[in-house]
């Protein structure tokens, strides 16, 4: 493994257990709402302080962007930026629903070369680093083979915080829904990446994402042999938030049903 994702699964660990720790208390976490239907609490908080900690501890000289401090923390001049998640699916944690996870990637003057999705819950370690694959627990993991669209099982993430979009999402998921075997909306776009990454779910597609949600993920599917990109089919959805990504031949038969169905004005 290399040293940079060494250190990134030992903070995602800290971050699980703290999480843990509060998850066997929900009733007693603070939750304040940060804008319409998006939430943060002291855990995730406190999961974030851990994580930093334990990377700057390490690579004190290395940028940081987290999801709560923002570029706070760190050295923003640094070729290597830590973007971190603490806690993707606050909204299902702070309800009890175990579908959530903690997401950590390092991107090296802009690309992203090592990945870390850990679910605390089940204690599955999803990790990636730039050319050298993708894993569950130590385990190399791929795509899956499915190749017809009608027989795949889809996830995706309602656009919860860009509502002006909600009538195109709905339109998409209208086709989709007809064309596959199903489609599941578990909540936390980091491990539906990670899904997709391990085969349990064969695409996945959300628009308005931010770049925590999407950075450790996307390397994971691309490590697994997947393919990703925003609603054009081009590689700037790190960028746009707008994500789509499957197995190879699986993509190519979603990614015109989104781009038909895509919002007036919307490019990528």
């Amino acid at each position: 493994m290399h040293p940079t994702l060494t250190i990134a699964v030992k903070a995602a660990r800290r971050a699980g257990t703290t999480i843990n720790r509060a998850a066997s208390d929900i009733d007693r976490i603070r939750v304040e709402t940060k804008a319409a239907n998006d939430f943060v609490t002291e855990v995730d908080r406190a999961a974030e302080a851990a994580i930093i900690e334990v990377l700057l501890d390490a690579y004190p000289g290395h940028g940081i962007l987290a999801e709560e401090s923002g570029q706070t923390a760190g050295n923003a001049d640094s070729e290597y930026q830590w973007i971190i998640d603490p806690l993707d699916g606050t909204t299902n944690f702070i309800h009890g629903f175990p579908q959530y996870a903690i997401s950590i990637a390092l991107a090296r003057e802009g690309i992203v070369e090592q990945g870390v999705v850990y679910d605390p819950v089940r204690n599955e370690l999803f990790t990636a680093s730039k050319g050298r694959g993708a894993y569950l627990n130590e385990r190399r993991i791929r795509v899956s083979r499915r190749t017809k669209l009608a027989e795949s099982l889809l996830a995706t993430g309602f656009p919860f915080r860009e509502l002006d979009n909600v009538d195109a999402y709905l339109a998409m998921f209208r086709e989709l829904c007809q064309k596959t075997a199903g489609i599941r909306r578990p909540g936390a776009a980091s491990l539906d990446l990670a899904y997709v990454a391990s085969g349990r779910v064969d695409g996945f597609w959300e628009m308005g994402l931010s770049i925590w949600d999407i950075a450790a993920g996307a390397l994971l599917v691309q490590e697994a042999g997947g393919l990703i990109s925003d609603l054009t089919g081009e590689s700037d959805y790190l960028k746009t938030g707008n994500v789509v990504a499957a197995t190879p031949k699986v993509f190519v038969q979603m990614l015109p049903i989104i781009q038909a169905h895509r919002p007036v004005g919307m490019t990528a």
